[in-house]
């Protein structure tokens, strides 16, 4: 029992996001819910073609319990089309505006690397986070850009970019190497005034299946950054070669990586299904419930 109250302590801690002068309190557990504008998104069920695709998948997730919507219009997979600036706004817009039509109170992130397009959508539709799965380093103007938005930053690690970051990935250390490359990016963003920063350790971006399985076990590393951590594994290539399975497949896998991830300290899942992710942290949250009375 002792160790599911060391867990539950993780969880008393005052993390929290400013989402538009909402208060999202991370002392629980939130879900974030993948929205693709994308014809080439690894899992076909994430993507939708067009707005009133989106608003049906987002009108589900928000009903299931999602906390936020994660939207991307470039696909980060190996191999994926490359797009341009212009045509990553084309494919967000619409969809944004019809998401905040429909859910004006909804929590908006976009899952995007270029400072333009976090720029744009933030004037434009007033999201409330940007999720960057290059932490700044594909965009030399990304950091100054949060500094003006003022919104939630979440940075990813990913040793190289998405065209090679699978060709042979190599760490001295995967969680000593994640802690100290997080430490550097956390210190020049809050050097800029950065404070609401969410860290993400980039599963199965730039690492092996050994790599990915390293980084959750040892996943309670993290803490010293003092910061909330969100973890992205739903449905991934780590989970499908573990299980000899396809994404398709993949969902009993997902929420048992799921539930380890919640155990070693995870804040935030970043999600496919969101019923079968809120579930989890319902049972999650029983767990270190009944674990910190010694019942």
């Amino acid at each position: 029992m002792k160790n599911f109250s060391t867990t539950g302590s993780l969880f008393s801690r005052n993390f929290s996001l400013n989402l538009g002068g909402q208060i999202l309190d991370l002392s629980i557990p939130r879900v974030l819910g993948i929205i693709n504008v994308t014809p080439d998104s690894f899992y076909r069920e994430s993507r939708v073609a067009d707005p009133d695709g989106a608003v049906l998948l987002a009108g589900d997730m928000l009903a299931q319990g999602a906390d936020i919507l994660d939207v991307g219009a470039v696909s980060s997979r190996p191999g994926a089309e490359a797009i341009s600036e212009g045509e990553e706004i084309d494919r967000l817009s619409p969809v944004l505006e019809a998401l905040r039509n429909k859910f004006p109170e909804c929590a908006i992130s976009v899952d995007t690397w270029r400072s333009g397009v976090a720029l744009q959508m933030h004037q434009r539709f007033g999201i409330h986070m940007v999720n960057d799965i290059s932490a700044g380093t594909m965009d030399p103007e990304m950091f100054s850009t949060m500094a003006q938005l003022g919104i939630p930053y979440v940075i990813m690690h990913m040793q190289g970019n998405p065209a090679n970051m699978q060709e042979q990935p190599r760490y001295v250390h995967v969680v000593d190497d994640l802690l100290q490359y997080f430490s550097e990016r956390v210190f020049r963003l809050r050097k800029l005034g950065i404070n609401d920063i969410v860290i993400d350790p980039g599963f199965g971006f730039g690492k092996t299946l050994e790599h990915n399985y390293m980084l959750l076990a040892q996943l309670g590393s993290f803490r010293m950054l003092e910061l909330p951590l969100m973890v992205g594994i739903s449905r991934k290539s780590m989970i499908c070669k573990a299980l000899g399975t396809d994404p398709g497949q993949a969902l009993n896998g997902t929420t048992a990586a799921h539930m380890a991830a919640l155990l070693h300290g995870a804040n935030l899942l970043r999600v496919h299904d969101v019923k079968e992710a809120v579930e989890t942290v319902k049972i999650f949250l029983q767990i270190v419930k009944t674990g910190s009375t010694g019942v």
